[in-house]
Parts: structure tokens; sequence; C-alpha cells
């Protein structure tokens, strides 16, 4: 292409999921492709997730005898996605992501890319019209990172520094109550021998995932370059045919013959776009990648690109512990365990503690607005300490002593003594957790709900099963603690609005020719809800395949 160092067919910006399987359908074409990111390490935000795709009605659901369709899937999608003042979530729209998802999921297997189902995962309201008690997930095998070779150390680490499966991780914590987590801690301590005597490293969730999709990219003849900051979009006569990089320091313009796809992540990482869409939050609650920082959005907004959805998040209950170094600690589980409510900074509770955590940090923001809430304080008894973990500790292990001294938790030998050291007016305080007690022996959460649904109960305690006490549990054995819990996120969930074929549009509805985007970059296909597991991750695959299979035809930009 004229005026162009370098021209591909296909060129991807950020190397998030949704942008491997976006490649490796091009590549499966004939098509040329490069990937650029612009930090040191490939993978996204996608290889430091949970690595779980929310895929309605797929194979391996198919195989094992778990009932789903698309009309079951669109059922569950219209009960619970309301897309009132949610461009990116039209039924059009999320009626093309169920009938994709499954075949994007076909695709990857085809490509040796190898992936299973978790036997029981449940949607987030699966209570509703078309929910799935035991999920619609989607995940990747354990995967030997050893066998990227050079590029192992290029590969963004993961959230789990264990050789497990994401499902035995619920069972593991229980090894000191339970012949069950015993098992798994015994078949996790052989496998991790195994990988010593072997000289082979597994990786779990989204590393897995990630590292399963470079290795396939990599094999399929993608280029894929780090360091690699897009600056630019490059737009002529009223179509995109390319970008401006900065690869390793130097500035290259890049042709893009089929096509752009920007992938490159949310803003939650850019406070001065925090302030101004999502007032109110911080930088430093986010789980997401280094590099998301909003780039893209600012300059797709600068080409003309509609933009919706913005002040959403993939939001997520978390701690911010003195001295923990790494991912804030998620404790969306640790909530949902017996013997443990939030309460906002009067000492009252509010919301139900199991249920989605997106759903979870908008309550959290609601109530802000009118009774302080952020942070709220998780309140535990001695019942907790002894069975559960919290904030990434063993169960009835001694809490850093840090997390006192520096007045970060908080606790008291009665809850007259926690109220007054957390400032609550001692009665209220003491009459919510009455309350809450009431409920728990009468085996119903009369004020909230939490336990009616198949959801809240697995996020419980495993010992308990599937009954109502696996998340209902007094508080009721001193001494109590309080530890504070904000509205955190993993990553945001605006930008650009997309048609059925992923293409970029206008704030009048027309398409950016030769433009597609995917994952956060975009206003989600979600709108306003968290379905189940993978509603983020999923979409990335799916909407990155589908402006694939679209950009591979050339003819079709105008259509």
């Amino acid at each position: 292409m004229p005026g162009m160092d370098e021209t591909f067919d296909f060129v991807v910006v950020g190397s998030g999921g949704g942008s491997m399987c976006a490649a490796l359908f091009m590549r499966s074409v004939g098509k040329s492709v490069l990937i650029l990111e612009k930090t040191e390490l490939v993978g996204g935000t996608t290889s430091r997730s949970g690595g779980v795709m929310w895929i309605p009605n797929n194979r391996f659901m198919k195989a094992e005898g778990v009932e789903d369709s698309d009309e079951k899937a669109m059922a569950y999608l219209d009960a619970v996605v309301d897309a009132t003042d949610a461009p990116g979530a039209t039924r059009e729209r999320r009626l093309t992501y169920v009938q994709e998802g499954a075949r994007m999921v076909d695709f990857l297997v085809s490509q040796g890319v190898k992936l299973r189902r978790v036997d029981y995962w449940p949607d987030y309201y699966d209570e509703r019209d078309g929910g799935s008690e035991h999920g619609r997930t989607v995940v990747a095998e354990l995967f030997n990172v050893n066998e990227l070779g050079l590029w192992k150390d290029k590969l963004r680490p993961g959230m789990l520094d264990m050789e497990l499966k994401l499902e035995e991780g619920w069972p593991l914590s229980t090894f000191r109550r339970s012949w069950a987590g015993k098992k798994v801690l015994a078949r996790v301590m052989a496998r991790t021998m195994v990988s010593r005597l072997t000289g082979r490293k597994l990786v779990t969730a989204g590393q897995a995932l990630q590292g399963r999709m470079l290795q396939a990219a990599l094999k399929a003849g993608v280029d894929i370059r780090n360091n690699a900051a897009v600056k630019e979009v490059i737009v002529e006569d009223g179509k995109v045919t390319g970008v401006v990089a900065v690869v390793n320091g130097r500035e290259r313009r890049i042709g893009a013959a089929s096509g752009v796809l920007i992938n490159a992540g949310g803003f939650a990482r850019n406070q001065a776009m925090r302030d101004k869409y999502i007032p109110g939050t911080s930088a430093e609650w986010t789980n997401s990648a280094e590099g998301d920082t909003g780039d893209m959005h600012i300059e797709l907004m600068r080409i003309g690109a509609a933009v919706a959805q913005m002040d959403e998040r993939v939001g997520n209950q978390m701690m911010t512990p003195p001295g923990h170094k790494g991912l804030n600690p998620m404790i969306q589980a640790d909530l949902a365990k017996p013997h443990a409510i939030l309460v906002d900074r009067t000492g009252v509770r509010y919301l139900n503690e199991g249920g989605s955590y997106m759903q979870f940090v908008q309550s959290m923001l609601k109530r802000n607005k009118d009774v302080p809430a952020v942070p709220s304080w998780m309140i535990v008894d001695s019942q907790f300490m002894r069975k559960y973990m919290l904030a990434g500790t063993m169960p009835g292990s001694k809490k850093p002593q840090a997390w006192f001294d520096e007045g970060w938790a908080r606790q008291g030998a009665t809850p007259e003594e926690l109220a007054t050291a957390c400032g609550f007016e001692p009665q209220t305080f003491k009459a919510t957790l009455e309350r809450y007690n009431a409920s728990v022996r009468a085996g119903r959460d009369a004020e909230f709900g939490r336990g009616e649904r198949a959801y809240d109960r697995w996020l419980g305690d495993p010992v308990e099963g599937k009954k109502v006490s696996a998340t209902l549990g007094t508080l009721e054995e001193g001494p109590f603690f309080a530890i504070p819990v904000l509205p955190g996120d993993v990553g945001t969930f605006g930008g650009v609005v997309t048609d059925t074929h992923s293409r970029v549009l206008r704030e009048d509805g027309s398409i950016v020719p030769g433009l597609y985007a995917t994952g956060n970059t975009t206003a989600s296909v979600m709108g306003r809800t968290y379905p189940g597991a993978g509603a983020s991750v999923g979409p990335s695959f799916t909407w990155g395949y589908v402006a694939a299979k679209h950009a591979a035809n050339a003819e079709n930009w105008a259509a």
C-alpha cells in the first residue's frame, strides 16, 4: 500500500483473547496478520483473568447432555439484559453472539486449542427464565507454559501460581475440614510433583487460555510484536487503511489491506477518564493490566466513532490489605461464605452478599449516593475465621498484624465493641446482626434473598453442598472482625458501538469501513449486566472471530 512502511492483510491492536482468536481465523484462510501489543507482555487482562468464556449451547454442553439451546439462551438474556440505554446490547447483537459463540468454540477446537467445560458453574441469575444451573462456561485445559519456548517470558502471568484447575479451588480450601478437600490437595500435589520431575510448568485460568492461544497463533504464522504502541488509526478517503505504531521506539506506518481490529482493553487505569465517566472510583481498585489506559478509546473518538455505556465496569468486590503485592484480593467468594455479611458505614446491611460481582458493586455505588458505603465493611465472627480463607490468607491462620496496627481491619470482643471500633451506633449494628441471625435460623434471608439462587449457594461452603446453609450462617461467636471492601473492577465495560459484524459505528449509525473492534474497547453486548462467568472474555473472543470472518472478504466493508 502506498505510503506504508509495511502492509499486512489484517492488523490487530492489543493482544487479549479476541485478538488471538481473530488472528487464527485470518491465518486459516491464508491472510497475513500482525498483532501489536504496547506493553512488554502479551495476553492482556484476559491472561490474568479466570480465563472463562460464557458460551451458550456450546459443544461441551451437548456432549455431556446439559440442556441448552439458542432459544433458551436468548430467553435468559432477554430476562437479564436491559438494552434501554445500552446500544451495544441490542437484541440483534445478542442473538448474533449466541449463535456465533458456539461456532467460535468449534473453530478453536478445530485449530487444536484444548478447551473444556466446568461441570457445575451456575449462571449468575440461574433462577430467571432460560437460566442454566449447570452453567455455560468454557475454559482451557491446563497448559505447559514451557512449550512456548522463548515466548514463555513474554506471556502475562496469571491470577494463580498453582497447578490447579479452576473448579478444584473451592474444595481445596476445605482440606482441613473435608475428605473432598484432602483428595483435591493430594491430586494437586501429585500433579505438581510430576511437573517437577518432567520439567513442565502447568499454568491455569486465563494464563492457560492465553498460553494456548499464543501457541496456536505462533504456529499459524501470526506476527506478534510487543513494545509496539499504536498512536494513530490511519483514515484515507473515509476508510481505515492502517495504523501508526511506535515499535521498539521507532515510528512505523503499517497498512491493513483487509481491515484493522481494535482490542486494546478499556480505560480502568486512566484516572482522568474514570473521573469523567465513572466518578467516585479509583484506578487503584482495578485488576486490569497496566496497559488498560484508554488510548484507543480516545483515538477512536477522534476519528468519529460513537461510544456508549462508558459509565459501566466489570465490578468486583476487592480489598487492599496493607503490604499486599500483586493483584488486589477479589473477595466475592469470601463474602458469600456463612458467618459473613456486608454493612455500610452506619452498620446497616443493604444487599445480598452473594450473586453477581458486577451487580454487587453497582449496589455499593448506588448505596453510597444516599448513605456512606465506600468502603463498606465485611463483618465476620470467629466461626468464619476458623473455617474460611480471607483476602488470600488461609483458614484459621493468624492474620497479618499490620492489618490491625494500621487500622485497616478492626476487631471487638462483642458486637458493641466492634461497632465502636468502626464508628457505628452500637444498637443499630446489634440490630443488624440480630435480624440477620434470625433469618439464618429461619433458613431464609428475609431481607435480601441470599441463598435462593443456586449461584449463591455454589459460592458458599462446598462442605455444605447445595443447601442454604452453604451461604447462610450466624454471626454470634466473638471476637468479631470488620474488614473494608472496595467497589473494585477487572476492567471497564463501555466503549465504541459496533454492529453484528463487529464493525465500528459513527454517531449517525454509519459504519467506519475497514475498522472493527472487540473486547473492552467496545460497548458490551451484555449492556449493564453480567449474566455468567466469562461474560467479558467470551464476547471478546466471539466478536474477534466475527470481525475476522467479515474482514476476510474486503468487499464486505461497505455492505
